[in-house]
């Protein structure tokens, strides 16, 4: 099955993949920035997410192997490749695996280590969402704080809310799929996966998902890497501090 994808200008191949419980419309205002640079950017939801297909198999390998084939199908070659958080992790392991795909290579605000599971409130509190009873965004979003404290955090799940039909409100995510499975977001790149094209990390200077401490295995997967930070942003860096995320990237691509 294909990816769902929102396609944004003409050029060069830009693929973007957005994080957990996110979708490719997150990224469209960088998009048509990027697209203003001679790139055709394509906006990817990964499985389960979006507009994608729903799946009971849910890991790194396979989300790969949906992004080979999706660029297979577009006849996309020599691609810059940026992911976010979970997409960053899709990122990485498609580089590692396929090299000749991909020129350049951005992740942002994740490192190649594990993760321990940490979005338990988050997933009970989407699970909470009664759509017999919930019939407009301002009750999900009261429902929702119950779990979820940010106000921003809440804007960002809530895009996953979608009129099924008139009346009736949904979510895109396959839920009950992603909570099963979501031990594998934090899943660590495999020991020997390593891509020795240009490499650029993007941390939050607030964010604590790249440490001083993951700067070694960064460049132990990515000898060719540097690693940037984004000042005055968070582990959503692009939505926290988009000039400095765009100049960043403009540096690296252009």
């Amino acid at each position: 099955m294909t990816l769902h994808s929102n396609i944004i200008g003409e050029g060069k191949p830009f693929v973007i993949l957005h994080g957990f419980l996110g979708m490719g419309d997150n990224w469209k205002t960088l998009a048509k920035q990027f697209s203003e640079l001679n790139f055709e950017v394509h906006l990817v939801d990964q499985r389960n997410h979006g507009r994608s297909f729903h799946s009971d198999d849910f890991d790194y390998e396979l989300m790969a192997e949906d992004l080979k084939q999706y660029c297979d199908e577009n006849d996309l070659k020599d691609i810059v490749l940026l992911g976010h958080s979970m997409g960053g992790k899709t990122a990485m392991l498609f580089s590692a695996l396929y090299p000749e795909m991909v020129k350049k290579l951005i992740v942002a605000d994740i490192s190649p280590r594990y993760y321990p599971v940490h979005h338990d409130a988050i997933l009970e509190g989407l699970s909470s969402l009664n759509f017999s009873e919930i019939k407009s965004r301002g009750q999900a979003d009261k429902e929702l704080s119950n779990y979820v404290g940010d106000v921003g955090t809440r804007m960002f799940l809530l895009k996953n809310l979608y009129w099924v039909e008139k009346g009736q409100l949904g979510l895109r995510i396959n839920l009950p799929v992603l909570k099963e499975n979501v031990s594998e977001v934090g899943e660590a790149l495999p020991i020997h996966a390593t891509f020795e094209k240009d490499t650029l990390f993007l941390r939050g200077d607030k964010s604590e998902y790249i440490g001083e401490a993951d700067e070694t295995i960064i460049h132990r997967h990515f000898p060719n890497s540097e690693i940037v930070t984004i000042a005055n942003a968070g582990h959503w860096l692009h939505a926290e501090n988009p000039k400095d995320f765009y100049e960043a990237v403009f540096n690296f691509v252009s």
